[in-house]
């Protein structure tokens, strides 16, 4: 009892000292609250209001049918343009797509002939790029199918593909990096948090009055660990109550404090990192190019942003022991499939093993660099 009384004093003297630190206050505040809300809203990924301009060289009805089904909100309303003016609009970026229609085009149809539009694209917006096209081909297509008169033909396929779009079915960007958004900032704050805190008794000495007292340095690590953890997932909590449901109106799917009770397991993980990170930088710039160095290639290999089944098998091998794999892959089950534990409890078994190994390691790293100290 007199170790845990230790590790829960020592604990809520972070809590104090975390209180006293605008610097970090501010940084969770941003990473929860303003990164989230920015990076669903910034980083669309399907197509809206894109820019179109039209050169009609043939002039009859079809075209104009053509240029009247490039709608809103994917795109803006089509702005007429000449032949010799495309490369310089396109070269000023005022348009991501130009449609031409070549002169004769609706009588060469009618003809049976097979005349060419072309759809210049600016790819230097990728993203709108890829899928504007596409948008724009089956348009015109769509188009001159009805306009020719085999529109019911085209409906009466042998075979139709019906495509049923689940958990996300409009396809919306900020479903997933909102979501996503959160999941990688825990690993961030964790490690900082974490490794600023002992940085921190570092730099104003304290560290050397702590371990003056009758303390263990394994209740020292594990009051950090449990008092950065806990403003983490308040913290986390907060986010997906107020940014995630109600500023951005994304709907979750499964169950918050199932899913809070897994992020609270991998903090133990997350942060153990931070005070392994701790012991070994000197500064605050040290601790921030070692995060750069372990916590980026966790969170790019997560399968958080590329699947983990597109990576090379050796990279997959190696990713499956990292507990912020597992971390990604219960969250998305949870939150975006409504997973239950029975589903996800072998998640939650490979962080409890692999984050208690590394924990241990943290701790007895502390543990030497603490008695080296004093010594």
């Amino acid at each position: 009892m007199r170790h845990l009384a230790n590790i829960f004093w020592l604990g809520t003297k972070e809590l104090r000292s975390l209180g006293h630190d605008p610097v970090l206050i501010g940084l969770i505040v941003w990473a929860f609250g303003f990164a989230i809300y920015a990076m669903a809203q910034g980083q669309s990924q399907e197509l809206h209001n894109a820019a179109v301009a039209i050169v009609d060289e043939d002039q009859s009805a079809l075209s104009r049918q053509i240029a009247g089904a490039l709608l809103p909100p994917y795109f803006q309303p089509p702005q007429a343009l000449a032949a010799g003016e495309i490369d310089g609009a396109m070269d000023k970026g005022r348009y991501t797509f130009v449609l031409d229609v070549p002169p004769n085009f609706q009588r060469d149809l009618e003809a049976g002939l097979r005349p060419a539009l072309q759809v210049n694209v600016d790819a230097t917006a990728m993203m709108q790029a890829g899928i504007g096209a596409g948008y724009i081909q089956q348009i015109a297509s769509d188009e001159i199918a009805r306009f020719l008169g085999r529109g019911e033909s085209a409906q009466a396929a042998r075979v139709g593909l019906a495509v049923r779009v689940l958990y996300n079915p409009n396809i919306t960007t900020a479903w997933f990096t909102s979501v996503m958004g959160i999941i990688n900032n825990v690993t961030m704050l964790a490690i900082i948090l974490a490794g600023a805190a002992l940085i921190r008794e570092r730099e104003h000495g304290t560290m050397d009055h702590l371990m003056a007292m009758p303390l263990l340095p394994v209740e020292i690590a594990i009051a950090k660990i449990w008092a950065n953890g806990l403003v983490i997932t308040v913290a986390v909590w907060l986010s997906l109550v107020i940014v995630v449901e109600r500023l951005l109106a994304v709907p979750v799917a499964g169950s918050i404090p199932l899913f809070l009770a897994g992020a609270a397991l991998y903090l133990f993980f997350a942060t153990a990192i931070g005070i392994f990170l701790g012991t070994v930088a000197r500064s605050m710039p040290q601790l921030g190019l070692l995060y750069m160095l372990v916590a980026i290639p966790m969170n790019v290999l997560s399968g958080g942003s590329t699947p983990l089944e597109s990576m090379p098998p050796a990279l997959q091998a190696v990713m499956s022991l990292s507990p912020s794999t597992h971390f990604v892959g219960f969250a998305q089950a949870i939150l975006y499939r409504g997973a239950t534990l029975g589903i996800v409890w072998r998640e939650f078994a490979a962080i409890a093993l692999i984050g208690g190994l590394f924990l241990g390691l943290a701790v007895l790293r502390f543990r030497r660099v603490a008695a080296a100290s004093v010594a």
